[in-house]
C-alpha cells in the first residue's frame, strides 16, 4: 500500500528548538516552558505576534540545523519500505516566511532530509519524486488524493478531518504531546498514536 506522511511535527521534531532560539535572542525568560506553544503564547501576550512569526520563519529555515527526527521515524520508514509499502512525504509548507528574511523553506527542508539520510542516500527510504511540499492546505489534500494514499499520518486533526481529505484514505493522528487523548476533534474520531513505535505496530 501507499503510505503518506506529513513533515513538520510528524517527521521533523521541533521540541525545544523555539525555546532555545528565542532564549538566545533574549525574547523569553529561561524559566518559560520549552514547548512551542508556551513560547508563542508568551510573545503574543507581550504584543509580539510579528516577532513570533519571524522566529517561526527562522526555525523552519536556518534553524532546521537544530531540529531532529522524532525517535523511531527512520526505523519505521525503512521497515515500511522493506515490507513492500510505497511511501511519500506530503507537506503544506510556504516557500518563504510571511515576515522577516525570505529564507527558502523548501530548500531548508530538503537539506534536513538529506542530512538525515532520508533522501539522496544509497539506503534512503524516500526517492526524490516521493517528496512534495505544497503551498496550500488544499493542494496538500489534493496531492494526498492524487497519490492514492491508503494511509496518511499527520499531527493536525484539521487535515485528517478536512472536507477534502479522501474518504478512501485511513488517517492516523500523530499526537506526541497528548493533545487529543481521546482521539476526538470537532466531531471527528481518529486512530491515534503518540510515538513512532506505535505507528510501526499499527501499520504492520
Amino acid at each position: 500500500m501507499r503510505i503518506g506522511i506529513d513533515f513538520d511535527n510528524t517527521i521533523a521534531c521541533y521540541d525545544g528548538v523555539f525555546h532555545t532560539i528565542a532564549l538566545e535572542r533574549g525574547l523569553i525568560p529561561a524559566s518559560l516552558a520549552t514547548d512551542k506553544t508556551s513560547v508563542r503564547d508568551y510573545l503574543r501576550a507581550q504584543g509580539q505576534d510579528a516577532i513570533f512569526t519571524e522566529l517561526q520563519g527562522y526555525v523552519y529555515g536556518p534553524g532546521m540545523a537544530h531540529v531532529s527526527l522524532y525517535p523511531g521515524v527512520a526505523e519505521a520508514l525503512h521497515d515500511f519500505v522493506a515490507a513492500g509499502h510505497a511511501i511519500c512525504l506530503i507537506s503544506h509548507k510556504t516557500r518563504a516566511p510571511f515576515v522577516g528574511p525570505q529564507h527558502d523553506l523548501h530548500d531548508w527542508a530538503w537539506r534536513f532530509l538529506k542530512a538525515q539520510r532520508l533522501v539522496d542516500a544509497p539506503d534512503a527510504p524516500f526517492q526524490a519524486g516521493d517528496i512534495h511540499f505544497e503551498l496550500t492546505r488544499d493542494s496538500k489534500l489534493a496531492r494526498i488524493t492524487a497519490s492514492d494514499c491508503a494511509l496518511f499520518i499527520d499531527d493536525l486533526p484539521e487535515v485528517l478531518g478536512a472536507t477534502g481529505f479522501p474518504t478512501t484514505t485511513r488517517g492516523i493522528l500523530f499526537d506526541p504531546e497528548n493533545n487529543y487523548p481521546d482521539g476526538q476533534w470537532q466531531g471527528h474520531s481518529f486512530e491515534r498514536c503518540t510515538d513512532w513505535t506505535s505507528i510501526r505496530r499499527l501499520v504492520a
